[in-house]
Formats: structure tokens, sequence, C-alpha cells
């Protein structure tokens, strides 16, 4: 197993973060044991998975003495808030570039939750109608502002083959946890859209033990595209861990039957999962990755593809700012907890 520390870090978030029994929300299933992973927790600017990812993002970047950074994301992204709250922690200019993917123009959305930090974390913030690339459209912004030579460039979600070594790294410490509390889980689920933190759970389960339990569930496109996404991202991993063979196209699952109108539209499954997971376990989901995620991981219970012979790690890869820009849309009639 090659030693992720081999790369070039910068310790920004709060690790290992802890794994829990959802105990209430598992009895109220009636399905497998939930456990969750709590992503939510790394720290940097109220938590999220994108600082796992970042700390090898800006290992790289301060490595190669780049003063300042740029990445894009929608609206109300989580990517955003993080890597504006990283560049702070580390002295670093940074831009963002973000595109309207849902169309809301309110108040709310256009400036509270995670935009409101990203200003209070000192970003220049930019706003933009979605491009066919925005990876070639944040480019193009940043040499209109002349910063192209000092500005290190982090994709969308920070899923490059750098950024998904936090979920290697992140997967190795799920096989240490479960060695010491003599836990198996048979599925790891978590909500999968830029692909980074999926392609980094794969390639750093199949590195640490030889499997790989993850399934992803899709948050923006259909199945096809969401799985070739990830085993690319994964295999590219894979090559800089320095085993390019690692990762099979088997190892790479999701299920993006859970997405609904699109990327950053709630659907009532969302909101429905939100809701029972705040009411049974206290634990406050978002309405793009996580709430999605979790109402996947719930609609597996009660199709029956999840079931009392599993157990389930859930990966709470947070989000929960968002909420502050949604709240007008998550007025959903939903049947609330049982008391």
């Amino acid at each position: 197993m090659l030693n992720i520390d081999t790369f070039p870090r910068r310790a920004l978030a709060h690790l290992p973060t802890p794994i829990e029994f959802a105990e209430r929300l598992t009895s109220h299933l009636g399905g497998p044991e939930i456990w969750i992973k709590r992503d939510d927790c790394t720290g940097l600017s109220t938590g999220g998975n994108k600082a796992r990812k970042l700390e090898f993002l800006m290992g790289e970047a301060l490595d190669q003495g780049f003063t300042a950074v740029a990445t894009h994301g929608a609206t109300q992204s989580n990517h955003a808030r993080q890597t504006a709250a990283a560049a702070a922690k580390l002295g670093l200019k940074c831009h963002l570039l973000l595109e309207n993917r849902t169309g809301y123009v309110d108040a709310d959305y256009q400036s509270n939750g995670n935009v409101l930090l990203d200003q209070l974390h000192g970003a220049q913030v930019t706003h933009c109608d979605p491009a066919a690339d925005m990876n070639a459209a944040l480019a193009e912004h940043i040499a209109s502002v002349g910063m192209t030579d000092s500005t290190y460039l982090i994709p969308g979600g920070g899923s490059n083959a750098t950024g998904a070594l936090g979920y290697v790294n992140a997967a190795h410490e799920i096989v240490a946890q479960s060695e010491a509390r003599s836990l198996s889980f048979t599925h790891v689920v978590h909500a999968t859209g830029s692909a980074g933190t999926q392609a980094g759970l794969v390639a750093g389960f199949k590195n640490a033990n030889g499997s790989s339990p993850v399934l992803g569930v899709g948050v923006r496109a259909p199945r096809e595209v969401q799985e070739a996404n990830v085993y690319r991202l994964a295999q590219a991993t894979a090559a800089k861990l320095g085993n390019a063979d690692l990762v099979e196209r088997g190892d790479v699952r999701a299920n993006c039957g859970f997405i609904g109108e699109g990327y950053g539209l709630p659907a009532v499954s969302t909101v429905e999962a939100m809701r029972l997971a705040a009411e049974y376990e206290g634990i406050l989901l978002d309405p793009v990755y996580s709430g999605k995620g979790m109402a996947g991981l719930i609609g597996m219970i009660r199709s029956g593809d999840l079931t009392k012979d599993h157990r389930v790690l859930f990966v709470h890869t947070g989000g929960s700012v968002a909420l502050f820009g949604y709240a007008h849309r998550l007025d959903i009639p939903i049947p609330r907890a049982a008391e």
C-alpha cells in the first residue's frame, strides 16, 4: 500500500472524522444497520468533503510557488466555499467563478449560504451563466484579469487525480477505523457528482484491501455518464498511486435514480431524507449532495436492495450551509417523523 504522505499536502481538515451508528434512523427504516462517516465534521469553514481534497490541491499549489488559486462551481458551491477558506488559512488569493445552474435568482440563493461565506473568507467572486466547459471558462476568466502566471487552477469539485488523493486517504482511514471496531461494511454509500470523492474511495479501498464496496448516488448525470466519469478519474488516481491497473470497470457503481429534475434542484425524496436525518439523528444534510445521497440510501432500503443482512456506511459529505440559500425551496409537503 503506497504511503499517501509522499504527496505534497497541507493540513486543513480535522481528521480522522468519526463514524457513528445511526440507531434511530436504522430502527425507523427497518433495514440494514446505518453508520455515518461524519465528513461534515472536517472543520474547514463548517466542514465538508472538499477539505480532504484541498489538503493535496493546496499542497501542490504551494509547492509549485503559486500565490493564488481559482476554481468554479454552482452558485451555492460547497467546494467554492471551502476553497476560499483554505486560501484564507494559507495566505493565498482566491478567485471564484460561480455559475447559476438552477435558474434561481432570489436574494437568498444568490447572496446567502455559501455565497455569504465565500465573501467572508475574502474571495473575489464572479457570477456567470453556465458554459459547456467551465474549466476552460475559468482559465479564460483568470487570463482576462492578468493572473494566469500566479494562479493555480482547481477544477470543479476539486476533482482531479490530485484532489482524489483526499478520498484515497479517507478510504484508508475507514479501513483502519473499521478494523479497530471490528466492523465490516457491505456498502459504502455517498452522493457522487464531480466524481472525485467516489474515484478516490474506489482507488483507496482497492489500494488498502483489494475490494471496493462503494456505491455512489448520482446528483446530476445519467448512470452511464456518471460511471464513466468516475472510472476515468479512478484510473488516473490509481496511476498517480503507481498502479494504473488497480481499478477495474466493475468497481465503479452508481445509482442515478434520485436526481429529480436536475442538479441543485431538491426532489421530494431529497427533502424527506433531510427531515428524517434531522429529526431522527440531529444531523443536517444539504439539498444538493448529501440529501440526495441519503434519499438514494433510503430508496434502496425501501426497494429491498439493501436489507437487514447488510451494514451500510453513509459518507456524509457536508454542505448544510446551503440550507440558508434554499429555505424557500424546501417547503414541500412531506409527512413528518412519527412522534
